[in-house]
């Protein structure tokens, strides 16, 4: 039960005793029921709860021995503050972002050896045994000069979890700064040196492209080669990318084919370089994608990979040519290059040519007429036959194609007619027969009119045989009947035996 009763110090008591005229009175049982109702109401909801001296609620809940404080405490109010972590036993840590310089001292370095310094280098901020500097042969305590300068002593800084892993925790942003603006030196001082390389060569290519630069001014203007397209300007120092982004729109690469074990896509540079569709049964030329590699290497790709690569060999020499702004500027070029480089492979062939001679070498016959030998392999057998070399394409099929047999110009089963195969050459129905040529199709064909000649006949006798009557049919019937009781009559034969059954089924 929790209660607001104080555990005061024996003294305490003692004095507070002293103080009042009568002695401190017994708790009646008409107060402690009160109190019990109070603390049953607190649990409850129904009172307000028990304040401690910052005016902050106290659980009711909390157990009676949690929230008395005990005696040595001191506590004169409900507390639960001997609960909480006293503030005499907490760590002073140190505030995130406290700065503090490393490094060396920048001024005046020591001339003379001072006592307690580093006897290999004379720096007073550490000992030999901690130098980092390369032991020296005679250490600055007996040479005495070439004193290393002093370095500044790091305090020692008490940081929470937080602040033991902030990476940044002591960083100054003003190194930043520095590093920033000696790079921009850096660059500035690039800029600067190519420009004065670039108005060198205008300058040593003055007259005639000047003056075409003056006629095509407003062509420039037009398509603005001034403008760096991203891509487009290659340098070594300064790379320019772009990253393979789709419209919104556009179905997924990854999307074409969920099987996983299709065709691979890198989700770093978003691309698929192999077909989704290819081992599937999808139509190649249905399909709305193929594959990177298809649109890199089909086409005129690569004509228009070689002209970019050209653009930025130009542009780092010191020409600058657009592929989008003037195409027609860098195809004039490329050509004026390639027509350079042949002229000059010539050259250096003649003054080879001229110089040392062996031109007939050059216009010599091919080996295998000097020599009526080749690098093809054959292996023949005793009788003249091939055995290895010379071997033929893969048959199609397991059985022999385009075989011309008995002198035929065409393969069993290229004539059919009437329900059979034959040869398509002579109208043939028979496979080992020879071949007759236009006279075996004339012969074909009369024997087909014979064969329709007789088999129409055959019908039209069969239309004129009348049908018979009922009585014709009932007589030939009794003649059968009368035969094979005479034969019954004459082998002495009973009608109920089973031999005189099988002879009328038979009849």
């Amino acid at each position: 039960m929790a209660t607001g009763g104080l555990n005061l110090p024996p003294s305490v008591v003692a004095r507070k005793a002293k103080m009042e005229e009568n002695e401190p009175q017994k708790m009646s049982r008409e107060d402690w029921r009160k109190e019990k109702e109070l603390e049953e109401m607190r649990k409850a909801g129904t009172a307000p709860a028990m304040k401690d001296e910052e005016g902050r609620d106290i659980n009711p809940h909390i157990p009676q021995y949690i929230m008395q404080a005990p005696w040595y405490f001191g506590a004169e109010a409900a507390t639960l503050k001997h609960q909480r972590q006293q503030p005499e036993k907490l760590k002073e840590l140190s505030l995130l972002g406290k700065l503090f310089k490393k490094g060396v001292i920048e001024g005046s370095v020591a001339t003379k050896y001072r006592k307690g310094a580093c006897e290999n280098c004379g720096a007073l901020t550490h000992k030999k045994k901690d130098c980092v500097e390369r032991p020296r042969k005679v250490g600055a305590k007996f040479s005495g000069d070439n004193f290393g300068p002093d370095e500044h002593i790091v305090p020692i800084l008490e940081h929470d979890f937080n602040g033991k892993r902030d990476r940044w925790n002591g960083y100054d942003p003003d190194d930043h700064q520095r590093i920033h603006e000696e790079w921009a030196r850096i660059e500035e001082a690039k800029r600067m040196l190519k420009e004065e390389k670039l108005d060198a060569s205008f300058k040593a290519r003055e007259g005639e492209e000047q003056e075409g630069r003056a006629h095509n001014s407003e062509d420039e203007d037009k398509y603005a080669d001034d403008v760096d397209m991203p891509g487009q300007k290659f340098e070594t120092k300064q790379r320019i990318t772009v990253r393979n982004l789709r419209i919104r729109e556009d179905t997924a690469k990854y999307l074409y084919n969920l099987d996983p074990n299709s065709a691979f896509y890198d989700p770093k540079t978003r691309s698929m370089r192999q077909n989704p569709f290819e081992k599937t049964s999808h139509d190649q030329s249905e399909v709305q994608f193929t594959g990177d590699n298809f649109v890199r290497f089909s086409g005129d790709a690569h004509e228009f990979s070689t002209k970019q690569v050209f653009a930025w060999d130009a542009y780092e020499s010191g020409t600058d040519v657009h592929l989008q702004a003037d195409p027609t500027k860098l195809e004039l070029l490329s050509k004026e290059v390639d027509k350079r480089k042949d002229t000059f492979k010539t050259t250096a062939k003649d003054s080879i040519l001229a110089k040392y001679g062996g031109e007939e070498h050059l216009e010599a016959p091919s080996k295998q007429l000097l020599l009526a030998q080749t690098e093809n392999y054959v292996e023949y057998s005793r009788h003249g036959t091939v055995i290895k070399g010379q071997e033929k394409g893969a048959v199609r099929s397991k059985y022999e194609e385009d075989v011309y047999n008995n002198n035929h110009t065409s393969v069993w089963g290229s004539h059919w007619k009437e329900g059979r195969w034959g040869y398509k050459c002579c109208h043939s129905i028979v496979k080992e027969a020879y071949c007759t040529g236009e006279a075996g199709k004339v012969a074909a064909q009369n024997m087909l009119m014979i064969e329709n000649q007789d088999h129409a006949g055959s019908e039209e006798e069969e239309e004129e045989e009348a049908p018979k009557s009922l009585q014709e049919v009932s007589g030939e019937r009794s003649y059968v009947f009368d035969v094979y009781t005479l034969y019954i009559g004459c082998h002495g034969l009973h009608q109920d035996s089973p031999m005189s059954g099988d002879l009328y089924a038979f009849h």
